[in-house]
């Protein structure tokens, strides 16, 4: 068995447990395996593994690799410049990190373009960490209406956060738990586009604590590849 594949399988083992744990379904918690830095190559062998779903946090390596990966869902994962979008609108089933209307505007106009109706997260910095993006959980009820009013071709699926990192996951629990109370409330709009789904939450780290705090959605890397060799 290879590395990739043993890692998954402790991976799954770890989520089932964690969910059922949690009073959910074994397979009630979707994992999308990060593959930035990774080769067309790594990501294939994940994919025969079982992965069906892949997150990227780049625009340049979306495009570099998709024609050289098996058939998989995309997904964009990290910060989304407007100026990009027009790459990526027809590549991806869903796009995790909406923090602002211009984005949303952005991609809601490429959509027109293809006939397409997009999945988005709205992506909450629930931490108000600087380093990171993402809206404040104050802002998030004003931006999910300013997109539903304005942008035919999107809906809104759910929410993304990223946790600070902590050396024990237990001390970001709060910041996870804040997300999901998000989650809940706008989960009740009555909108034909807003249908939430996706409470994406949880890293290699700590997703472990996400999951047990109501995240659905878990964005696994180096627990799968192993450390990343970044090339300068």
């Amino acid at each position: 068995m290879g590395k990739i594949k043993e890692n998954l399988n402790k991976i799954n083992n770890i989520k089932e447990e964690i969910t059922q744990k949690s009073g959910r379904g074994k397979d009630d918690v979707l994992l999308v395996a990060v593959t930035k830095t990774r080769t067309a190559e790594e990501i294939n062998e994940a994919i025969d593994a079982g992965v069906t779903d892949i997150g990227e946090n780049k625009v340049q390596e979306i495009m570099d690799k998709y024609d050289f990966v098996k058939p998989v869902k995309w997904h964009m994962i990290g910060h989304l410049q407007t100026n990009k979008v027009k790459y990526i609108i027809d590549k991806v089933s869903l796009i995790h990190s909406v923090d602002s209307l211009k984005l949303a505007q952005e991609i809601d106009h490429r959509a027109k373009q293809k006939n397409l109706t997009i999945d988005i997260l709205v992506q909450v910095n629930s931490a108000q960490e600087e380093s990171k993006f993402g809206i404040t959980t104050e802002e998030t009820g004003e931006l999910i209406n300013n997109i539903l009013d304005t942008c035919e071709n999107i809906r809104v699926r759910g929410l993304m956060s990223i946790a600070p990192f902590e050396e024990n996951p237990e001390d970001v629990r709060v910041y996870f738990n804040q997300v999901k109370q998000l989650f809940d409330k706008y989960s009740k709009l009555n909108h034909e586009r807003c249908d939430f789904k996706y409470l994406s939450m949880g890293m290699s780290h700590d997703f472990e604590v996400a999951i047990m705090e109501g995240s659905n959605l878990i964005r696994v890397g180096t627990a799968i590849f192993g450390q990343r060799n970044y090339i300068k």
